[in-house]
């Protein structure tokens, strides 16, 4: 079958082949245009190099963590008595203060036996009283007895001087001065017995017995006048009793243990378990930021009162304790607080543009100005927020960063012949 040249396909054709041959003349004419870059050397073009100083930019919000409110001591309200309670002062869940009376147990045993413990007090110090009379009175006359014989055995001794005078001048006999002699004799043994019974006197306790008894029943007393004061039985510590169900009429012992808890809320404590990662946010510091969730524009700082030194074999975490002023008795046992590990401040670090940030395999790095060099430092990086990123080590604060070209230099390439090499030429367009 034969075409002419009106038919639609050869004209359909032809109009394609045309085309195509329009679209090639119009590349290969700006091709050759002098100074003019076509759209693909527009493309293959580097980019020009760009740097700016590195500083400080907000990674994250402050790292927080939940934190349980628990008391601050927790003691046990155990009875130290047996018998019946009569009255219930307090109830549960009422804030007491220390020493307050919770209940009282009927008491009516313990006050006879401390009432028997006065009598037998008072009847040992009556004894005591009198043996302790007796002992001055008995060493009174013991000390006259001394005197008397003191006396004796002086005048004893002038009358045998006298007789042995009047022996010599003849006026009385031998036997009248043997006898003189013996009297002197008599009277010194009688005066050295009186002060030996003196001395022993003095010498011994003739009422250790009785004041024995006695103290034995003034701490008899003692021990009524505390057994009867556990009958009420009193708060250990000031907080919120908690766990007491003890009712008028219940039989309690002090063998049967607690019957009931008496929670310390000032201070309070905020108590949480850390990991490993958290633990070295904390360690170091001696207060932490922590807030109610529920209004979470209200915070506050609370003194760190125990951070564990080691890692809990069981579960693995290390525990923080918070220490809270609780005056006002706002903050309760079993709720749940926020603690933030870290700061505002400590949320600013040095970051850089990931886009500035060459990586090959594993290893990262970047370009900064060193002198008049281009320098390729190998950074270790940490998080990401945006267009930012981390840096833990490598640059630092205030050094020129190259952000833009950076793939096209070489480490020790200088700052004046890249700069260049980097300016972009142009030519006026054609006419």
């Amino acid at each position: 079958m034969k075409l002419n040249s009106s038919h639609p396909i050869l004209r359909n054709r032809t109009l394609r082949i045309f085309t195509l041959l329009t679209v090639a003349a119009i590349m290969a004419a700006g091709c050759s245009v002098p100074g003019k870059a076509g759209p693909a050397a527009a493309q293959l073009q580097p980019r020009p190099l760009k740097t700016e100083a590195i500083t400080k930019h907000k990674i994250s919000t402050p790292i927080e963590q939940v934190a349980d409110v628990a008391a601050g001591t927790v003691l046990d309200v155990s009875p130290k008595a047996n018998g019946e309670v009569l009255q219930v002062v307090k109830k549960r869940g009422e804030y007491v203060e220390k020493g307050d009376v919770l209940f009282v147990i009927d008491s009516r045993d313990a006050e006879s036996a401390k009432r028997k413990s006065e009598l037998s007090l008072r009847s040992a110090q009556e004894s005591l009283q009198k043996a302790q009379d007796d002992k001055v009175n008995n060493r009174k006359d013991l000390a006259d007895a001394v005197t008397r014989s003191q006396v004796t055995y002086k005048n004893a001794q002038q009358e045998y001087n006298k007789m042995r005078n009047d022996f010599d001048a003849g006026l009385v006999t031998q036997h009248q001065v043997d006898q003189a002699k013996q009297t002197v004799d008599n009277a010194k043994m009688s005066m050295d017995s009186s002060q030996n019974k003196l001395t022993a006197n003095d010498n011994s306790n003739t009422i250790a017995s009785i004041e024995t008894q006695a103290e034995t029943a003034r701490l008899s007393l003692d021990d009524a006048t505390r057994s009867l004061d556990n009958y009420s039985v009193k708060a250990p510590s000031s907080g919120v009793l908690t766990d007491f169900n003890v009712v008028v009429g219940q039989t309690v012992s002090a063998a049967a243990g607690k019957v009931g808890q008496v929670q310390q809320i000032d201070p309070i404590k905020l108590k949480t378990e850390l990991s490993e990662s958290n633990y070295q946010l904390v360690q170091g510091k001696k207060e932490l930021v922590y807030y109610n969730p529920d209004s979470p524009d209200k915070k506050a700082t609370a003194k760190i009162s125990y951070l564990a030194p080691l890692m809990s074999s069981t579960t693995k975490t290390f525990t923080l304790e918070l220490e809270v002023p609780n005056a006002d008795h706002l903050l309760q046992p079993g709720k749940r607080f926020m603690v933030q590990l870290t700061t505002d401040m400590e949320e600013q670090v040095t970051a850089v543009p990931t886009l500035s940030i060459i990586r090959e395999e594993s290893d990262t790095f970047v370009f900064v100005e060193q002198g008049d060099l281009y320098q390729k430092r190998k950074v270790k990086l940490g998080r990401i927020n945006g267009e930012f990123q981390e840096v833990l080590d490598g640059v630092k604060d205030g050094e020129k960063l190259v952000i833009a070209g950076q793939n096209t230099l070489k480490d020790g390439q200088k700052i004046e012949t890249i700069g260049a090499q980097s300016q972009p030429t142009t030519t006026p367009a054609a006419k």
